[in-house]
């Protein structure tokens, strides 16, 4: 060490800089050189660390074989095969795979996007039906109908089709062609508007697929939804051929869309729209959490306590309840049940109707009656309505209590995240909002402007429970590559680790000299990480002053401490300048030698096992000269405080 410490500064730099020419060089510099390749494949981290990271199984193989066909010529070179090596290896190297890990954050906006639109179409279908437009249109012609009548000739066929239909013989007969045109728009606009969500999904979700923008499972997901789009055009037309049936036409009835087709075709917009926000939601989170891995790793193991998982259960079956309730009103709107017993909490005399009223014999197809009870439930528009006023009380009933138990609840309250807080604080105003919309559709008899409103309504409340769901529910693939980067994060200071286990004797004497080398490591792996490919002048100088500050560290007050005691601090302080320099020296031992052995330049230009622990004896050397200069600054700025302390004292 007395030979390493009397070396000369410019001969220490230059031993430096030759050293780690390779580890301060980025990488662009090293591809235009011909004779040396880049040997390092990563623009995303520092060499320096990249060498400290483990190693593939063939690379261990492979290193493992040259270390044992060369002879052992140094300490050194037996320290860094040692820590080089994995004890675990494999028969076979991993194959790469083309999909990638995590999905780009442009497919979540396209998601949320998409959501965007089918929301929007989920209203507009709704003032179609309001509007009494959705059997203008009387055939359904995927492609060709997408034009719309060009001349007055093509006006006069489609009203001739229209016609021909229950609707215009039993209610609008008396409509005009003019008339006409407007209904006719409201359901060409509405099916276009289906066309264009069907080829904007569809188109992307190949792009993003064949450019690899997405894991296997999310492509799965992307086609699944790609089908059920598809599939509710289909449904789309079921739906609207149920009110073109010629049955219709018999005394008593009334040409509408079958309710349960009406339910079926909006609970499949529903499940489409839910699917894109979910996946949407789910990709910018996990972007969120990679961000910083160790924060949230941390936010992940609090989302993983048993203290909310009856919470996120609640929020499961709250989606659910909400999601039964609007379909129940998709059969309220299919059967117009909205327009009798207009009040509410009543309904007639009393808070629910008479009971001839709700299990009525008319609605029963079978001699024996067994279809009584759910026929009504499903058919009859007095049970329709009430068992859609009790569904609605019992979501806001359960949203209300769920917010008291997050709210008064010990365990959860202390648990649950802020951002979780302020979903279900959401939650508890949107259904708030939406009960007096659905009050206010009542008492004025369904005008379209609160109809409309009252069905958004239910969407967004919808809307809201998934957010509350995506804040509180724990990623289990996202979890694994959080967990993932933050032990590599962690991993970054394995070197200082090491020297530890190295020298026990000398670094673990005493736990303030141990914390002291610790964060001197510390502060070197920062620099490096931050600054991957910064000039090895510079890291020189800020491992030197790193160095020096860690000597300086007064853990006492001057003017409060007694005079020996921090005589003593500042001895103490020397010491551990002296021991983050030993951190230092070790550190840049490792680092030369793993340059060697992963150095591509054995392979090209034949250089020997020798040449590399050379190479990393001149890293030693130039870390031991960090060392030296450390601990004398520690040293003099221990004798200066000394001084001054002596003085003090001295003075009357």
């Amino acid at each position: 060490m007395a030979s390493v410490a009397a070396m000369s500064p410019i001969r220490a730099r230059l031993a430096f800089k030759k050293a780690f020419k390779d580890a301060f060089v980025c990488k662009r510099c090293l591809q235009h050189q011909a004779k040396n390749p880049a040997a390092y494949q990563s623009t995303r981290q520092s060499p320096f660390l990249k060498a400290f990271r483990s190693h593939g199984p063939a690379q261990v193989r492979q290193q493992s074989s040259a270390i044992n066909a060369q002879p052992r010529s140094s300490p050194l070179g037996a320290l860094g095969r040692s820590i080089g090596q994995s004890p675990k290896t494999h028969s076979a190297p991993a194959k790469a795979s083309s999909w990638p890990e995590t999905n780009s954050k442009s497919v979540a906006y396209w998601l949320l996007g998409s959501a965007a639109s089918v929301f929007g179409i989920v209203i507009f279908g709704g003032l179609t039906r309001l509007t009494e437009s959705g059997l203008s249109i009387t055939e359904w012609r995927p492609v060709t109908g997408s034009t719309p009548p060009r001349n007055q000739e093509d006006w006069e066929q489609e009203f001739a089709r229209y016609k021909l239909s229950p609707e215009f013989k039993m209610l609008n007969s008396r409509m005009n062609l003019e008339e006409f045109k407007q209904i006719y728009w409201m359901e060409w606009i509405h099916r276009l508007w289906g066309r264009v969500v069907g080829i904007t999904f569809l188109v992307p979700t190949a792009y993003f697929i064949i450019r690899g923008r997405v894991t296997p499972r999310m492509a799965g997901r992307l086609v699944g939804i790609c089908s059920l789009i598809g599939f509710q055009g289909i449904i789309g037309w079921w739906m609207v051929k149920s009110g073109l049936k010629d049955d219709l036409f018999e005394q008593g009835k009334h040409p509408r869309v079958s309710q349960y087709r009406l339910a079926a075709h909006l609970g499949t917009a529903f499940v489409a729209y839910l699917a894109m926000l979910w996946n949407g939601l789910r990709i910018i989170q996990e972007h969120r959490l990679l961000r910083d891995p160790a924060e949230s790793a941390k936010l992940l193991e609090t989302l993983s306590r048993a203290e909310l998982k009856p919470f996120r259960r609640m929020v499961g079956a709250l989606s659910i309840l909400v999601f039964i309730t609007a379909m129940s009103g998709a059969l309220v709107a299919g059967l117009d049940a909205g327009l009798i017993y207009n009040d509410f909490p009543w309904m007639g005399q009393g808070i629910i109707p008479p009971k001839r009223e709700m299990f009525d014999p008319f609605y029963s197809h079978t001699e024996d009656r067994s279809d009584l009870y759910w026929r009504n439930a499903l058919e009859n528009p007095v049970l329709v309505q009430l068992d859609h006023r009790i569904l609605a009380t019992t979501t806001f009933t359960a949203i209300v209590a769920l917010w008291a138990y997050s709210r008064f609840s010990p365990a959860v309250r202390s648990s649950l995240p802020k951002a979780a807080k302020g979903g279900m604080m959401g939650v508890v105003h949107m259904v708030s909002v939406q009960v007096a919309l659905g009050i206010s559709t009542l008492w004025y008899l369904v005008p379209t402007p609160l109809a409309s409103a009252h069905q958004a309504g239910a969407l967004a409340l919808l809307t809201t429970v998934f957010v509350l769901g995506s804040r509180v529910w724990v990623p289990r693939r996202t979890m694994k590559l959080v967990l993932q980067a933050a032990r590599q994060t962690r991993n970054k200071t394995t070197p200082s680790q090491l020297v530890h286990a190295r020298e026990p004797e000398t670094l673990a004497s005493d736990a303030t000299l141990l914390d002291y080398g610790n964060h001197a490591m510390q502060n070197l792996c920062r620099t490096f990480t931050l600054k991957p490919f910064i000039q090895h002048r510079s890291a020189f100088n800020h491992v030197c002053k790193t160095a020096t500050a860690v000597g300086k560290q007064q853990p006492k007050d001057v003017s409060k401490a007694d005079n020996s005691a921090v005589i003593e601090d500042e001895e103490q302080s020397a010491k551990a300048s002296a021991s983050a320099g030993l951190n230092l020296n070790v550190f840049g031992a490792l680092a030369g030698a793993f340059s060697g052995k992963n150095s591509k330049k054995a392979e090209e230009d034949g250089s020997t096992l020798e040449e590399h622990e050379q190479d990393a004896s001149v890293s030693g050397a130039g870390a031991g000269n960090l060392n030296a200069r450390g601990a004398a600054n520690a040293e003099q700025s221990g004798r200066q405080m000394r001084a001054a302390i002596q003085e003090k004292s001295a003075a009357p």
